[in-house]
């Protein structure tokens, strides 16, 4: 066994307690925060003491303040009336009332009913809505009604009930029983003798009221005859006109009667249109192969139709009803315009004179009424005629078939035959688009020109890009075989023109589509025209002229592309291919004059719009027109390359002879032309030359026209004014040549105006800047707070303001955390009362089922 523990006196207890109080109170760990100077007037803040009593200070100040505010949250123990100016005694009450009656209905306002003008305010009667109480039935209100009211009567309940026998007696004053009560026989034949006299009572009013009915249709009859009299014509001659109404009476009678807006069919996408337009090319083929095999057409014949069969599958085609309309102050019937229209072009023979006499017969009032009187005589006797007829003649057509039925049976194996070979000639509905050029040909040759657009036009049906994947491929590579079959087309002899002519719509479809890939065919055919081109000037120092298919590819990209960009992947090229050709092809026969007169058409289209200045262009018609002067020097002006100013080629548009001036006549100059002139008399090459010549004055007219705003203007068409005027034998042309010469002359000034070149304006050049240095004196060598005296308050200020913002930081995080602390340990104070409740109902559980058991061994033994 050990030694029991020693019992500790007093004195030993003190004793430690002053210990541990002194080693608390170490002055070595005391924390002194000094003040530099005492304010007068300012609360301290410095903290003097052990470590962690600013932190303890700090939470009991949270305590006293922020947790009671915490507590207190959400939280009121006293009433506040906040009503606008109940306490103040200056207002009187009707501006009281006034004021909160705004006040609550700018706060009823918001902002989605700003706008909404058709709001009506909500009445109220004591607090209650008007619209509400009007709603509500009338209810009962038990202290205002009497006392019986509600009860059931004894009648009411000896009918419905049976009652008792006491309720089937009535009581007289004394108390006494004065009736017997009626046995349920004598109740039943009451009630029958009831419904009997109503019944009657009903037969007599409907008998009655049926007397009434005729005896007032024979009333109205008599008064109907003078209702319905009309004057006749003569008669009503005599009576006066009546007065016309005024403007503003017919404008509105005619806008009562105007015929209402109807809604339209929706709109088909282009998918949508191109689906639709493969199907119908589809049936169409299948339609076309069936009969070139001799089948008989899929077509509905009209079935028969029973006289009971109500027709619900009828659908009407067309609105053949009438609008009434005031027009002019007549009454006016149009009878559908737009669809009589389409009756008489589908069926001119048939329905169109007898729609005709309709509409015009709407217009008359006096012949409706005529019409109107005779077709009450009529009384459609021809119907029965009809009838009569129809069943005598069935039995005589019968025989007559049978008669022909073997004729007919011939004709149709005849006409079978012709359907047949009239489908084989048939141009095909369906194509598949060609993957080579030699395919197109194929396809194409051997058909005229309306059934080669057709069979492009199929082609591009059948392969829309929508339909399918691989459409879009297979129409670029159309669009590049329509160009080269174009070329080809016109580099025939002779070249077809109007078969060109018809394919140029379906090319630009085509560009419309694939406008990039378009795009880059015409650049490749540029490009290869441009480098042949050039070689040619390499190898041989000179280059023909274009033919008719490069002209073509020119014309077509100014139709499939803008013209009057300023850059352009397509007709940027296209100009300077013109003017290369302009330049460096010599001009050596009539041919060559016809292709230069070709490109000079082309340029003056491509700058139309523009109006951009095109040298090359001046110098050529300058050129064209040096070829028919007679002269060998002409020192006034200067004609540069392609053309020289002497030469075998020089005199090319000079006349043979002055007299075919008098038989010449203004015509177009052909295209085939710029293959081959077929002029093969000098009669018809002065005519040639005279066109020729034409052309060339008619261009000049149209470029001093469009570049009559360039500043330079008069010097640029001074050489063909000098040209026009001291050289050209006009007096040897026809009337039409001397007009437009006289026409080029006024449009083209006499003398140039002198203008100055433009130069830059001359101005004195700007002197640099001469800046002195800025010396500044740094006599703070520490922190930077600023030179002057409003930078280092700045500074200062802005140095404050972070420390109190950092400080204040700081509190909100100190703050934040301690309502964490404080909610955290609420929790942890209620769940640890829940499970000290439930560990005393666990308890006293426990003790209650021992004493049950206990209770329960006694009861055993």
């Amino acid at each position: 066994m050990g030694k029991p523990p020693k019992k500790r006196s007093l004195a030993d207890k003190v004793r430690k307690t002053k210990t541990s109080t002194q080693i608390k109170n170490n002055p070595f760990e005391v924390k002194i925060n000094r003040k530099k100077f005492d304010v007068l007037g300012q609360k301290s803040k410095h903290d003097v003491g052990l470590p962690g009593v600013s932190r303890s200070k700090a939470i009991n100040k949270r305590k006293n303040t922020l947790l009671k505010e915490f507590r207190l949250k959400n939280k009121a123990n006293k009433f506040v009336d906040r009503r606008f100016g109940e306490y103040d005694t200056k207002m009187a009450p009707e501006d009281k009332i006034l004021k909160r009656f705004t006040m609550e209905r700018q706060r009823s306002q918001t902002k989605k009913d700003l706008y909404n003008l058709n709001e009506e305010e909500e009445l109220t009667h004591y607090g209650q809505s008007l619209a509400e109480m009007e709603k509500m039935t009338d209810m009962v209100d038990s202290d205002s009604d009497s006392e019986e009211k509600g009860l059931l009567s004894a009648e009411l309940t000896a009918a419905h009930f049976g009652g008792g026998g006491l309720l089937r007696m009535k009581t007289g004053e004394d108390g006494d029983y004065e009736e017997k009560p009626r046995s349920r026989q004598e109740i039943i034949e009451e009630l029958i003798l009831k419904s009997k006299q109503e019944k009657r009572e009903r037969q007599t009013q409907k008998e009655e009221s049926q007397e009434l009915t005729e005896k007032l249709d024979q009333e109205w009859r008599s008064v109907q005859s003078l209702l319905a009299h009309k004057t006749p014509k003569s008669e009503r001659k005599d009576e006066p006109d009546k007065p016309k109404m005024d403007d503003y009476d017919v404008m509105v009678r005619e806008l009562g009667f105007e015929m209402k807006a109807r809604p339209s069919e929706k709109l088909k996408t282009p998918e949508e249109v191109a689906r639709e337009e493969r199907e119908r090319l589809q049936k169409l083929e299948a339609d076309r192969l069936r009969r070139m095999l001799g089948e008989e057409s899929t077509s509905k014949k009209p079935s028969h139709m029973s006289a009971d069969d109500l027709n619900d599958g009828f659908i009407l085609d067309t609105d053949d009803r009438k609008t009434l309309s005031y027009q002019d102050g007549q009454w006016n019937v149009d009878g559908g315009e737009e669809e009589e229209g389409e009756k008489n072009e589908e069926d001119e023979d048939d329905g169109g004179e007898e729609e005709n006499e309709e509409c015009d017969g709407g217009d008359d009032d006096d012949d409706a009424d005529d019409d109107e009187d005779a077709e009450d005589e009529d009384d459609h006797s021809d119907l029965d005629s009809e009838q009569g007829s129809g069943a005598e003649d069935e039995e005589g057509d019968e025989d007559k078939e049978e008669e022909a039925a073997p004729a007919k049976a011939a004709l149709s194996e005849e006409e079978r035959r012709a359907v047949q070979q009239a489908a084989k000639e048939e141009l095909p509905y369906t194509f598949k688009a060609p993957e080579s050029f030699s395919d197109l040909k194929e396809l194409l040759l051997g058909h005229s020109v309306e059934q080669q657009r057709l069979i492009v036009e199929r082609i591009q049906k059948c392969n829309h890009p929508s339909l399918a994947v691989g459409n879009k491929a297979k129409l670029e590579k159309l669009f590049g075989f329509l160009l080269e079959y174009v070329g080809e087309l016109a580099t025939q002899s002779p070249p077809e023109l109007s078969t060109i002519n018809t394919l140029i719509p379906q090319v630009y479809s085509l560009c419309q589509l694939f406008p990039a890939s378009a795009c880059k065919v015409m650049q490749t055919l540029l490009s290869d025209g441009g480098h042949s081109m050039e070689e040619a000037v390499e190898v041989k120092g000179r280059a023909a002229f274009p033919g008719l298919d490069m002209l073509i590819y020119l014309k077509i990209a100014a139709l499939l592309f803008p013209t009057s960009d300023f850059r352009h992947p397509v007709t940027t090229p296209a100009f300077l291919y013109i003017s290369q050709a302009l330049t460096k092809c010599p001009v050596s026969s009539l041919e060559s004059v016809s292709a230069g007169l070709v490109l000079c058409c082309l340029a003056v289209e491509f700058v139309s719009l523009s109006k951009r200045f095109i040298p090359e262009l001046i110098n050529f018609l300058l050129g064209l027109l040096h070829l028919a002067v007679p002269a060998d020097t002409c020192k006034d002006y200067c004609v540069v390359s392609p053309f020289r100013q002497q030469g075998k080629a020089s005199k090319l548009l000079l006349l043979c002879d002055t007299e075919s001036s008098s038989s010449w006549s203004r015509k177009p100059i052909p295209l085939t032309s710029v293959h081959r002139v077929t002029a093969s008399t000098d009669l018809q090459r002065d005519h040639h030359r005279l066109s020729v010549l034409d052309a060339c004055l008619d261009l000049v007219k149209r470029c001093a026209t469009l570049y009559r705003d360039l500043p330079s203007y008069d010097q640029i068409f001074q050489p063909i004014r000098t040209l026009l005027t001291n050289h050209l034998p006009v007096q040897s042309y026809p009337p039409a040549l001397q007009e437009l010469q006289r026409e080029i002359l006024e449009a083209i000034p006499e003398t140039p105006s002198q203008r100055s070149p433009l130069v830059f304006d001359k101005k004195k050049p700007i002197a640099l800047k001469m800046l002195q240095p800025k010396i500044v004196e740094v006599l703070d060598y520490g922190k930077k707070r600023g030179n002057t005296k409003e930078e280092k308050e700045r500074e200062r200020l802005k140095h404050k303001y972070k420390k109190e913002f950092k400080g204040a930081l700081r509190e909100l995080r100190k703050d934040t955390r301690f309502l964490a602390q404080a909610k955290l340990s609420d929790i942890m104070s209620r769940d640890a009362e829940r499970k000290r409740k439930v560990k005393e109902l666990y308890g006293s559980l426990a003790t209650q089922e021992g004493e049950w058991k206990a209770l329960k061994r006694k009861k055993r033994k």
